[in-house]
């Protein structure tokens, strides 16, 4: 872990009382909060030179109930990366938005309301990015059945699987 690094962590430590740190490698950390510390993590952080969002995505803990959110920041004051992350429940997914803090989590935002459902309290701007006209369940949500989907919106066409022409293609007997 970098100086610039420990010493971002070692603040935020006084704004957020019980958190886990994850050390990935020299120049990256994982630290994982409960949904009410984000915001002033996230402010905090950026305060510290983590002033880049990298990336904002999430993953599907179906088993959990539970939806991970997460928030890569990158500093280039050291090349260091905080990976921020919390979990939401998957019954009620919403939480708040960080456009005020980085003005393009507002397409990140868009990206996780259309493929897992996840609203963001504070985004206004949650028109489709890529799936006009979508009126299933959002598509990487574990639950999603896209073969059930295909069936549904192309009930005409057959559904096979054809194992041998697949094994021949990937042994390269035969181009896709």
């Amino acid at each position: 872990m970098t100086n610039f690094m420990s010493n971002a962590l070692e603040k935020l430590n006084n704004v957020v009382k019980k958190f886990e740190v994850t050390e990935i490698d020299e120049r990256e950390v994982k630290i994982d909060l409960k949904p009410e510390s984000v915001l002033p993590a996230l402010s905090l952080l950026k305060s510290e030179g983590y002033y880049h969002l990298s990336l904002l995505s999430a993953v599907d803990w179906i088993d959990e109930g539970k939806f991970e959110l997460v928030y890569i920041l990158y500093s280039w004051n050291d090349g260091g990366k905080i990976i921020v992350s919390t979990k939401i429940s998957r019954k009620n997914p919403e939480f708040v938005t960080v456009k005020h803090l980085w003005p393009v989590a507002r397409y990140y935002e868009r990206e996780l309301f259309e493929f897992f459902g996840i609203k963001f309290e504070g985004n206004d701007d949650m028109k489709p990015l890529f799936l006009e006209n979508w009126d299933d369940l959002p598509p990487l949500r574990k639950d999603f059945d896209p073969l059930e989907y295909s069936k549904k919106k192309f009930p005409d066409r057959e559904y096979q699987k054809d194992v041998i022409h697949e094994a021949k293609i990937i042994r390269g007997d035969i181009n896709g």
